[in-house]
């Protein structure tokens, strides 16, 4: 099977090296791809993944036999609908499923009409609205966010009225806000390949979703711990309340696809798991810890897919954990540095040579050698320790994200420590 993959960044590289491990895999092509994906595939650097042209014509010129959209722009400009019409075979999620990631305020009614716990929350059009809303909630804990597709979940949790009205100006340039109260508990998310006869659930990560413990800012996930250990009350409850309502619910609306969906979760204070977003894709950091853990084959899980027997898979993944940490640009989440040289990486560990070093996955960063490389974006490298425990994979995570160095270069120093044992 010859591969394209539309894509650039960490999760990207993550699914393309997953797909070079496979059994099944004849020529893998990417675009643009970046500099470690050139290792081990061939970067279509002048193609424009959000151009559906481009890419139908890049599928005729180098025969591809599949093309797998894992990240949001290709998705929203429409190449799914346009390569399946000139019949190329995708993977991923059609126009009329998008809006339940790009329309907040229809997702929340979604849930709501099939009893799928979600955040109570209201919609508003305008500055005047809100403002009103908030000063009868003075002193309330809310999470703000654009009612429209949003880049890297960008969103403000905040007790501040002040704080969310200023936030909500820019956020009216894009559209309607959702104003959500705040739910407090562990972040889960939950990551499901859909056929039209059922699901193949992938292992739950947990994201951590904020620049620091304490009264950090939202960003799209500075780290992310692979397996976790949650009783069987919340794992039921995580299946019976949230993942098999959605599939079900979706069939009845005309909303399911072949692809990817992926959920994210907070358990709350009761150990209810709450939906506070869908993304008919993969997430970013989540992806980079999962993948090191799958066995399966992805081609063979995609061709399960195609013939609609994904229910008759089952997952196996290799023994141990990982910790997942990303090393992001100054400033970001807000506005991010961008063009900063980043220090000259050992490629044995840029382009992941040795199963004893941590998998390394690289994100928003342009250059074409491991000495030539400059920041392009927020988060730039993903560090994913692996180990039998934890603990290890934590420490192994940390040991080696002090070799990715740009200048204002930071990252979260607690990544798994809430999972790890005492000796």
């Amino acid at each position: 099977m010859r591969v394209l993959i539309l894509g650039s960044g960490a999760k990207d590289h993550a699914i393309a090296w997953w797909f070079n491990q496979s059994n099944f895999l004849g020529d893998l092509f990417i675009a643009p791809g970046n500099v470690a994906t050139g290792r081990f595939a061939t970067n279509l650097g002048s193609i424009d993944p959000a151009d559906p042209v481009e890419v139908y014509e890049a599928c005729l010129e180098n025969a591809i036999d599949f093309v797998f959209i894992g990240t949001e722009a290709p998705l929203f400009t429409g190449v799914i609908d346009y390569l399946n019409e000139r019949g190329i075979a995708t993977f991923g999620a059609p126009k009329r499923a998008l809006k339940l990631e790009a329309d907040r305020n229809f997702a929340r009614a979604f849930t709501d009409r099939h009893n799928i716990p979600t955040p109570r929350r209201n919609l508003f059009e305008n500055r005047q609205a809100l403002e009103k809303f908030l000063s009868r909630h003075t002193g309330e804990h809310f999470v703000l966010k654009s009612n429209t597709l949003a880049p890297s979940r960008i969103m403000l949790d905040s007790c501040d009225s002040e704080a969310l009205l200023a936030f909500a100006d820019k956020l009216f340039e894009r559209g309607p806000v959702l104003l959500e109260e705040h739910i407090k508990g562990l972040h889960l998310t939950a990551t499901i390949l859909l056929d039209n006869n059922g699901y193949f659930a992938l292992p739950l990560t947990s994201d951590y979703m904020y620049t620091s413990e304490e009264d950090g800012i939202p960003t799209g996930g500075m780290g992310s711990v692979c397996p976790i250990t949650l009783s069987d009350e919340i794992i039921e409850a995580t299946r019976e309340m949230v993942i098999e309502p959605t599939i079900y619910a979706m069939k009845v609306e005309s909303l399911s696809y072949k692809g990817v969906l992926t959920i994210s979760i907070i358990v709350n204070e009761e150990n209810i798991p709450v939906v506070v977003d869908y993304h008919v894709r993969f997430n970013d950091p989540a992806t980079q810890a999962m993948v090191p853990l799958i066995r399966n084959d992805i081609v063979e899980l995609l061709l399960a897919m195609k013939d609609d027997r994904l229910d008759r898979q089952r997952l196996q993944l290799r023994d141990g954990s990982t910790v997942a940490v990303v090393v992001a640009s100054e400033n970001y989440p807000m506005d991010p540095v961008v063009g900063r040289a980043v220090e000259p990486i050992d490629p044995i560990l840029l382009y992941n040579s040795l199963s004893t070093l941590p998998c390394v996955f690289t994100g928003a960063v342009k250059g074409d050698s491991h000495d030539n490389l400059v920041t392009a974006g927020g988060r730039c490298f993903t560090v994913v320790g692996r180990s039998d425990t934890i603990n290890g994979a934590n420490e192994q995570a940390y040991k080696y994200v002090s070799a990715f160095r740009f200048k204002g270069a930071w990252h979260r120093e607690d990544i798994g420590n809430r999972f790890m044992r005492e000796d």
